[in-house]
């Protein structure tokens, strides 16, 4: 089985990351290809960032030769997995909702600790959209940029861990998701720091993906992800005038 992971932002750096923790949590026989998109923004924290990201993860993978079983968006509130859902007939697995409803599994309400808070509106529209609101109890910001997970891991845990233990403690949340891509490989030390348990989106993302290929499941074409109808799409992809 052959996954495409693909970042949302142009880091090379934070897709290496991605890709080891998607390879971590993969079965023995898991091909994990990590991807960069083509274009797009050094991190993704707002919606011209993101609607540019979904522009870019879709081209991305439209341009990847060879055979693929499944397709994740590794983007935490991004725009683009329906898109992704129309063109490709593999399953497409988007770590917001895949962490959502792990955590669904494990508590009765979740919270979500992601990056800047003007990522919090985002993430909730996505969680809404996704039918997975109603027991999120809360999208704490950390106060971090994206590339600040990068710089230093300590700071980075330490305010995360931080909002986690107010979810916890003051939102009566009984799972932690952790809502950026960039934060993949930090649930340990959260789950250490909070004493309940803590979802990577791109584990989990990764995790549903291998089943929904082991089940032989597809996405269905009937109606909303049909695929796009054959048509004169103008001036693309876009010329420098």
């Amino acid at each position: 089985m052959r996954i495409l992971v693909v970042n949302v932002n142009t880091t090379q750096s934070i897709t290496d990351a991605i890709g080891r923790q998607a390879a971590a949590a993969a079965s023995p026989g898991t091909e994990i290809v990590p991807l960069t998109p083509l274009f797009g923004a050094e991190s993704v924290e707002g919606n011209y960032e993101s609607y540019l990201a979904a522009i870019a993860v879709m081209e991305t993978v439209r341009a990847y030769e060879g055979h693929f079983d499944a397709v994740v968006q590794a983007g935490y509130g991004e725009h683009g997995r329906e898109g992704l859902q129309e063109l490709l007939d593999v399953p497409v697995v988007d770590i917001t909702e895949a962490a959502a409803s792990t955590a669904q599994f494990l508590g009765r309400s979740y919270s979500v600790v992601t990056t800047l808070d003007r990522t919090v509106p985002l993430i909730e529209e996505r969680l809404h959209a996704a039918g997975l609101s109603a027991r999120c109890a809360s999208v704490r910001a950390s106060g971090l940029a994206v590339l600040d997970l990068e710089e230093d891991e300590k700071v980075a845990v330490d305010a995360i861990v931080e909002q986690a233990a107010y979810a916890v403690e003051h939102d009566r949340a009984e799972v932690i998701c952790l809502g950026c891509g960039g934060m993949a490989g930090l649930a340990e030390r959260v789950v250490e720091r909070t004493g309940v348990p803590v979802v990577d989106g791109v584990a989990a993302a990764v995790t549903i993906a291998e089943s929904l290929v082991r089940l032989g499941l597809t996405t269905s074409k009937v109606r909303t992800y049909a695929r796009p109808r054959p048509k004169l799409i103008a001036n693309w992809p876009p010329r420098a005038r």
